[in-house]
């Protein structure tokens, strides 16, 4: 018995993007093109590449259910991305394409049974383990939304915004005192 399958891991994914958006939407839009320095990502090419890595998961790991990386034509598929990537957007459709870019793997995750996600995938040659599961490839996803998320923290901060987890973990811990209090 699988205790964190294919709903478990739909309904963390939407926890995490949840709070993706929620910094998404915390950035002005002029700040959209800030960089925390020259050779990064600004922050809205980080947005829109943390949007697009659901798609390169649920594309070789969900929906296409790919056994063997070697298979895989990663120049067609970036070249694809690249395009997705390139694309001009402002902060309402950012938010957006993130929206529905999680809301499509998280149901695609939902579908997913415990034998699916046990499916063992060939890495690329000299890859460490040579297999992986596909629910690891597939958490995956989720683990680089949160690299990434951290960056954005970060970011907020170097910009003079208070991070919504920081604001609400303060606003818990006030209530906390306040009861203490009485």
């Amino acid at each position: 018995m699988n205790f964190y399958g294919g709903k478990e891991m739909a309904a963390a994914f939407r926890t995490v993007r949840k709070n993706t958006v929620q910094i998404a939407d915390d950035i002005p839009e002029e700040k959209y093109s800030f960089k925390a320095t020259p050779e990064t990502r600004s922050v809205a090419e980080l947005l829109v590449h943390i949007a697009l890595g659901t798609a390169f998961a649920d594309h070789v790991y969900g929906s296409n259910r790919i056994t063997d990386m070697r298979t895989m034509d990663f120049q067609a598929f970036m070249t694809k991305m690249n395009e997705e990537q390139a694309k001009p957007r402002n902060k309402a459709q950012t938010i957006q394409f993130l929206k529905e870019e999680g809301e499509k793997f998280a149901r695609s995750l939902e579908g997913l049974s415990d034998e699916i996600l046990a499916e063992r995938i060939t890495m690329m040659p000299g890859g460490d383990p040579p297999t992986r599961t596909r629910f690891d490839m597939l958490l995956s996803a989720k683990e680089h939304e949160m690299h990434h998320r951290a960056q954005l923290m970060l970011i907020e901060r170097m910009i003079g915004i208070k991070p919504h987890l920081t604001r609400q973990m303060e606003e818990r811990m006030a209530q906390l005192q306040a009861q203490a209090a009485r």
